[in-house]
């Protein structure tokens, strides 16, 4: 079957954004609010041992781990270099077999129909052009071989907290879709297309509740999550922006954090095989 396959972003606004995910320390971001994330994605796609998986914008591995422990050949990809090597060096502590790849999820070097499974974990949706990543996920995945991802979605907490930090973000290059799209059902369907069969998809919440306060989760998040870090960064010089933007991350926070001090991040878990 024939991928109709869309135009990466070009290489400038790759550079960005390979740059963006070094900001701050995602690793520890994922290991402090998603530790388990990547294993519920490796149950839903079910992964067995021996299968050739691929785990797109990997970050540090919070899925492709997981999925090595379930006896997969595991191959890991991201787009910024300062992860991969984190990636690579938790692999090897943990005593796991992890090819790590430096890799832009619109461009994959991989043959058409290498994998068994494809993975991504709160990763690919990051990637600027959704129609080029989606042909990508596709083409590299054999017919019969299956597709599982988990997005953020834009009702959910994520999606507020990026809707809200996008009046101090530099506009986005031409052709880019917002990231939690990827949450929308409908959004995804039509990306994959008839590239796929007996796709499946179920909202669900993350508990997190490891902030004391919104205060607490914002200045975490403004010293190592990306997009905040580096918007955050750009006001720094600007008192009255600076505490207008930190007065909307709160408000987030805030607005999203129980009685009992939880956030619940709903996100969509998306399963499909390829046709």
């Amino acid at each position: 079957m024939t991928v109709h396959h869309a135009p990466p972003a070009p290489p400038e606004v790759k550079a960005r954004h390979a740059a963006l995910w070094a900001l701050g320390d995602y690793p520890s971001v994922a290991d402090r609010v998603i530790p388990h994330l990547g294993e519920v994605l490796v149950e839903a796609a079910a992964v067995t041992p021996g299968e050739r998986v691929l785990d797109v914008a990997a970050g540090a591995g919070n899925a492709s781990l997981p999925a090595a422990r379930a006896g997969a050949d595991v191959t890991a990809s991201d787009l910024t270099p300062e992860l991969v090597e984190v990636g690579r060096a938790r692999s090897r502590d943990a005593g796991l077999e992890v090819l790590w790849d430096v890799a832009d999820a619109e461009d994959l070097p991989y043959p058409d129909a290498t994998f068994d499974v494809v993975l991504s974990c709160v990763g690919v949706m990051f990637a600027p052009v959704h129609e080029a990543s989606a042909g990508e996920l596709l083409r590299v995945c054999r017919p019969g071989g299956r597709l599982a991802l988990l997005s953020w979605t834009p009702e959910g907490f994520i999606g507020r907290l990026l809707a809200a930090i996008r009046p101090w973000a530099p506009p986005p290059p031409p052709g880019a879709q917002p990231p939690p799209l990827w949450g929308r059902q409908e959004h995804v369907e039509g990306l994959l297309g008839d590239g796929v069969r007996d796709l499946r998809a179920e909202r669900r919440e993350l508990v997190v509740d490891g902030f004391a306060t919104p205060e607490e989760f914002r200045t975490f998040f403004v010293e190592r999550y990306g997009p905040t870090v580096a918007v955050h960064r750009s006001v720094a010089d600007d008192p009255e922006q600076r505490a207008a933007l930190e007065a909307a991350i709160d408000d987030v926070a805030r607005e999203g954090t129980d009685a009992d001090g939880r956030m619940r991040w709903e996100y969509l878990l998306l399963t499909a095989t390829r046709a």
